[in-house]
């Protein structure tokens, strides 16, 4: 028995080692014009409630309806903040095809951008942050289309989750069904005291299928996520704060942007952080969650060894002995 738990264990920590060693290579595989794709940008895009920086990029994924998302990616200060804005004001955000393959374009570039410190998801339309699935478009599936489509946008959102660096849900507005999948495999959820969030599925016979009845047991208890589940409850900013389901919930504002603005000052508290070292911690964590704690501990201990070789490390030792700030570089 003890020596079927030690290949286990070896063989996890060797799958573990891969996925670093493929983390590290997408890292130097290049930076914001490394993609083929062809992107419009506009040193405007975004609403004057979403600060952006001076000149900051935005990013229409081609598409038949190319509005649907915007990317921005902040400059000056805020340079290595990523804001992923979902713009489908009269589907309430909803998720269609369009918008699952323009959000999957949009990660796998996030994810091969070394210069990316962390991403903030939010809405660029007031009071929803996503709906869930587009029903109407939906209805207009044959049976055996719904299938592929639902993997389709767990793929995505699983993605989403296994981005290397931080990734923080701004919920504004309504998050229900796959939107609050999507906010669940985001490392930080914020929410405004208003926002109502909730995996109503049962309501439509249905189950969560983007990993609701997965992540939602691991955010709260396992018995909270039933109830919530099974009743197909919704609950507003502050009970969400109550059960543990969001880390922050704030009061809303009159440009109903409270949440995002939360997300922004959180963004900036990493931002400043060694980022080889974030991306180890959040590896470590999420790794070490899933197993007991003797192997979760030699998961910490392979990725503080990804950090001892860096240029960042002998900075932030340099920086200390001579009483200023680090400037670190992710190398």
């Amino acid at each position: 028995m003890a020596a079927r738990v030690l290949v286990g264990r070896r063989a996890l920590l060797q799958a573990f080692r891969v996925q670093v060693a493929d983390w590290d290579s997408a890292c130097r595989f290049g930076t914001v014009g490394c993609s083929s794709r062809q992107y419009v940008f506009s040193g405007k895009g975004a609403p004057s409630s979403r600060p952006s920086g001076h000149g900051a990029a935005t990013r229409h994924y081609s598409s038949e309806s190319k509005d649907d998302l915007h990317v921005r990616y902040l400059d000056g200060e805020d340079a290595g903040i990523v804001v992923v804005g979902i713009n489908r004001a009269k589907a309430k955000n909803a998720i269609s095809k369009n918008l699952v393959k323009m959000m999957s374009e949009a990660v796998e570039d996030i994810k091969k951008n070394n210069k990316v410190r962390s991403v903030i998801l939010c809405s660029l339309v007031p009071g929803i942050f996503c709906a869930g699935a587009d029903l109407k478009e939906r209805a207009k599936m044959h049976q055996s289309e719904v299938g592929p489509f639902v993997s389709k946008a767990r793929a995505l959102i699983t993605e989403l989750g296994n981005l290397p660096m931080p990734t923080i849900a701004a919920i504004d507005g309504a998050a229900l069904g796959g939107g609050l999948e999507m906010a669940l495999a985001c490392d930080i959820r914020i929410s405004s005291n208003t926002a109502k969030m909730g995996l109503v599925e049962a309501k439509l016979a249905i189950i969560p299928g983007a990993g609701g009845t997965q992540r939602l047991p691991r955010v709260i208890s396992v018995s909270l996520a039933k109830e919530l589940i099974f009743s197909a409850r919704a609950v507003d900013g502050t009970e969400a704060y109550r059960l543990g389901l969001v880390s922050h919930s704030v009061e809303q504002n009159k440009s109903g942007d409270a949440a995002y603005l939360r997300a922004l000052e959180l963004a900036r508290e990493i931002n400043p952080q060694g980022p080889i070292a974030i991306r180890m911690a959040k590896l470590a964590i999420n790794q070490g969650i899933e197993v007991d704690l003797s192997t979760g501990l030699a998961i910490e201990e392979a990725c503080y060894a990804q950090v001892i070789p860096t240029k960042d490390r002998l900075e932030g030792l340099a920086a200390f002995k001579e009483k200023r700030r680090p400037v670190f570089k992710g190398e």
